[in-house]
């Protein structure tokens, strides 16, 4: 197969079409995305599986399983003389122990083993720098592409990152552009030297190039979220196919549960319907879709289903063995047990990004309690931060890792009544979209409503623990303040923490051993909401 390098991009998508009629040229795209590091294989609650589960065939996904069923697939549409595209549609980094001790090289040795043909650029691709990133490019031996970031001003990254790449499948030129969702700015840690296009602005000009260039065949892989996939196939004409990522959905026409169809359909500027799809995260799924064009470039067909990765998939015999290997020296720490909870604690996306969670009230409750001999009242952690559940029984540091796998360390400060209301009305701001800035927290309660645009008062009533008992939050009074570094940097838009927050401790223990020793302090864990966030 031939490769085609031109720009500079990375993009995310996802959308739906299904009309067959006969074309001249067809090709079927495997596509994943937001494997968040969970090279092992995962449980119903998308944390790491054990050994026994694992027996008893209640595990999902893991890199040797998708490498088998890539290869099972791969090898079938090929007797079948039909054209394959393997894509990636970003979020490699982050998620397990394998990120935090590996850094990305598990990830790429795996990824360059399954012969994917491109990666787009996840925003957690950021999350350690651009000099992580440099090094994943460096070793992956497929193109990973970006092309609405300006990366010219980063001297680990320039020249590294192309935007747009031509592969050839059957006799013809398939171009490929990628975006990537422009507030990674606030959502990671992408440094001074890299720089956010719009999107749109970008994908329009790529798509032209390509077109100019005689290729009619055009597929965006972006990392930017079901709701941007959508503007972007309504805005931009030329795509025939966006393939996405960030935002874990689950598009199926047969899984319970499923945000929509596989695939989404939205009609562009052009009145052609643009299929968009995703595939979940954490490796649970292996998407396929199959395209169809006529002689004239135009697709006609676009239909499939995710593979749900489950125990019926046997895994790689080799990939399971190096994944032995990787895991042996994390095995120690993986298996310390730490405490024990009375029933699975939910740290759910779903659920700890749109309202009070479990994880959420957990995480808050351990900031609080580290500080609270420091003249601290109220605790706020971004609910994206929280990354899996835990199952009910024994905990282990494992467990705790997985769920924040960020490395982050605490963060005292203090803040107005004010700013804390501000704070809180930026972490609702962007709920519908399922962003990662809601707020959880701790010694404080508050009342918001989505009947109200982002930013014009959806925060209703802001209660802070005085004395025992809730008082109104005032305004004027300062008040203090625990978060993480993260956070108290100005990620997930809160600025205000970074701008206004006074007498600033970024430095503290981590967060991962913080909410461990909470854990281990007590007795026997047990996890419950108690309406400390409503909703109107």
């Amino acid at each position: 197969m031939k490769r085609t390098i031109l720009s500079a991009a990375v993009l995310s998508l996802t959308t739906a079409l299904s009309t067959a009629a006969y074309a001249e040229y067809s090709l079927t795209v495997l596509h994943l995305n937001d494997l968040h590091s969970r090279i092992e294989s995962i449980n119903k609650y998308d944390s790491t599986c054990d050994a026994e589960s694992e027996t008893e065939g209640k595990c999902f996904g893991g890199i040797a399983r998708i490498k088998s069923k890539l290869d099972e697939r791969r090898a079938a549409l090929d007797s079948e003389g039909k054209n394959v595209l393997v894509v990636d549609a970003g979020d490699q980094f982050q998620g397990s122990l394998f990120y935090t001790t590996y850094k990305g090289e598990a990830a790429v040795e795996f990824l360059n083993g399954m012969d994917i043909d491109v990666m787009a650029v996840g925003n957690h691709e950021f999350d350690d720098g651009p000099e992580a990133l440099a090094n994943f490019i460096d070793k992956a031996e497929f193109p990973i592409l970006s092309g609405n970031i300006d990366v010219n001003a980063d001297a680990a990254l320039k020249g590294k990152v192309p935007g747009v790449l031509i592969v050839e499948k059957g006799g013809e030129k398939v171009g490929i552009v990628s975006a990537l969702a422009e507030d990674t700015v606030d959502t990671s840690s992408p440094g001074a030297g890299v720089r956010f296009i719009q999107a749109e602005d970008y994908l329009k000009g790529a798509v032209e190039g390509l077109e100019a260039a005689g290729v009619n065949k055009i597929i965006a892989v972006t990392h930017m979220g079901l709701p941007r996939d959508m503007e972007i196939a309504a805005a931009v004409p030329g795509i025939d196919l966006i393939v996405g990522g960030h935002s874990h959905t689950l598009l199926s026409n047969t899984q319970e549960g499923a945000a929509g169809p596989y695939p989404v359909i939205v009609q562009n500027p052009d009145g052609k319907d643009v299929p968009i799809v995703q595939a979940y995260a954490y490796g649970k799924f292996l998407g396929e879709i199959d395209l169809t064009w006529d002689d004239d470039g135009n697709l006609i067909k676009a239909e499939g289903e995710p593979i749900l990765l489950d125990a019926s998939v046997e895994p790689d015999e080799a990939f399971l063995a190096r994944v032995a290997e990787f895991a042996a020296p994390i095995e120690e720490l993986k298996a310390k047990v730490i405490g024990a909870t009375d029933a699975p604690i939910d740290g759910d996306r779903g659920s700890c990004r749109s309202g009070e969670c479990q994880m959420g009230n957990l995480v808050a409750d351990a900031m609080l309690d580290r500080v609270k001999d420091q003249g601290v009242q109220i605790a706020i952690q971004n609910g994206g931060g929280l990354r899996a559940s835990i199952d009910g029984g024994e905990v282990t540091m494992g467990e705790v890792l997985t769920v924040l796998p960020f490395q982050n360390t605490l963060a005292t400060f203090q803040l107005k009544g004010a700013d804390v209301i501000a704070a809180l009305e930026n972490g609702v701001s962007q709920v519908e979209d399922g962003k990662g800035r809601f707020p959880q927290v701790a010694g404080l309660k508050y009342s918001w409503t989505r009947k109200k645009a982002p930013g014009e008062g959806r925060i209703l009533v802001v209660e802070v623990m005085e004395d025992g008992a809730w008082a109104p939050i005032d305004p004027e009074k300062v008040y203090g303040v625990v978060s993480n570094n993260y956070m108290r940097g100005g990620g997930d838009g809160y600025k205000v923490f970074a701008e206004n927050g006074m007498n600033a401790y970024d430095y503290g223990p981590g967060l991962e051993v913080v909410v461990a020793d909470f854990i281990a302090e007590r007795n026997g864990y047990t996890p419950f909401t108690d309406g400390r966030i409503t909703e109107q």
